[in-house]
């Protein structure tokens, strides 16, 4: 007789290979994942109820001493609990006064279990001051490195002309459609949207119209869908639009970077982000989530964003992380932009662990091998 310590990635799978019934698999399955749950700020009669009903149902919250005599108002606390725990606190709670009502409609978003499929997006920048100089390419380059992209098994291409590192500077409308307008040109003629999807990064109305009309389907708005008309654009077209945060713009956004608690904000962000697209008629399978990473964000930001990824499945989006080459990496282990791919792929791996699908780099060959041992181990 063996025993041995597994890890599970396809709880369903498992157990029907074992022999479970199909009954026993819907019911197991449930109780496989364990979530834990940080609630912050919460009544304390509502504490003192949530516990009771966690334990009596084998599920567990953790809180700080003194909750049971009161001696605050209010106290954070920690639910440690499994898919089947929640759902039954998630309907027992709505009959609970002191808050607790909220709580419950907030755990059953966290019942969320959509499956997207990890792809790889390729950057190419047609300017000349982006961060990482090997990404900047003038139309005939562009289009080049498009088809080896391609070629190497870029799943999208997202294409911009503007620069948004820090302390970048501004550009007309005019000289972003001057800039790109060539490589959309040359993806329409040549039908490459065939072979790929294919990103707008912009946030300009009429660049971002002529990518659409040029076979483009997904628009990466690094103001977060701040403006009504790219909203609008998205929706005309039928394209994605990937909602990105950022604390600022790129020319404040790393002047002290503050939050209270950067995952609840970013989160609060994207839940009227999505609500607003919501309201002009765009699906959540149409929306992407960004948070954003080096945007207004210190490293000590971008790494508890990174660890909490698997919060921001509750909004059932697909996930994108861009972290390639960043100075988050410098920050960590001292390295020039060029030398930092291996931090990059690490930063990367570790966010699909954690909820993303949609990784946004500028070594596409390197992270399509990567990706592959990734699906094979895990």
């Amino acid at each position: 007789m063996n025993l041995y310590r597994i890890n599970i990635e396809n709880k369903k799978d498992f157990l029907k290979t074992l022999g479970v019934e199909s009954g026993g698999v819907e019911i197991i399955s449930k109780k496989m994942d364990l979530f834990h749950i940080f609630i912050k700020n919460l009544k304390t009669p509502a504490v003192n109820i949530l516990k009771q009903d966690a334990l009596s149902i084998g599920a567990e919250l953790a809180v700080p001493g003194g909750v049971i005599l009161c001696k605050k108002s209010h106290y954070d606390c920690l639910l440690i609990a499994s898919k089947k725990h929640l759902e039954i606190l998630s309907t027992k709670e709505l009959a609970q006064p002191f808050g607790l009502k909220s709580v419950a409609r907030k755990l059953k978003e966290f019942l969320v279990d959509h499956k997207f499929p990890n792809r790889i997006m390729g950057i190419i920048n047609a300017n000349d001051d982006s961060f990482y100089d090997k990404s900047r390419y003038e139309a005939k380059s562009a289009v080049k490195a498009i088809e080896q992209m391609i070629e190497n098994g870029a799943d999208i291409i997202d294409i911009g002309a503007v620069s948004s590192r820090p302390n970048s500077l501004p550009v007309t409308p005019q000289d972003e459609m001057q800039r790109i307008k060539d490589i959309c040109d040359t993806i329409k003629s040549s039908k490459l949207y065939e072979k790929a999807l294919f990103s707008i990064d912009s946030y300009t109305p009429s660049v971002i119209e002529y990518a659409l009309n040029c076979g483009f389907s997904i628009v990466n708005d690094i103001t977060g869908a701040s403006n009504d008309e790219v909203v609008k654009l998205a929706l005309k077209h039928n394209a994605k639009i990937c909602i990105m945060h950022m604390q600022g713009n790129p020319q404040t956004m790393q002047q002290n970077p503050h939050y209270d608690d950067v995952t609840a904000e970013v989160s609060d962000f994207f839940e009227e982000r999505i609500s607003k697209c919501e309201a002009f008629g765009l699906l959540k399978k149409d929306i992407i989530l960004d948070v954003g990473i080096g945007f207004g964000k210190n490293l000590e930001h971008n790494i508890t964003l990174l660890k909490n990824l698997s919060h921001f499945k509750k909004f059932g989006c697909e996930i994108l992380i861009g972290a390639s080459r960043k100075s988050m990496i410098d920050k960590i282990i001292k390295s020039p932009i060029a030398d930092r791919l291996e931090g990059t792929l690490v930063i990367h791996l570790k966010a699909l662990d954690n909820g993303a699908n949609i990784i946004r780099c500028h070594d596409v060959k390197e992270h399509i091998r990567a990706l592959r041992v990734y699906e094979a181990i895990k």
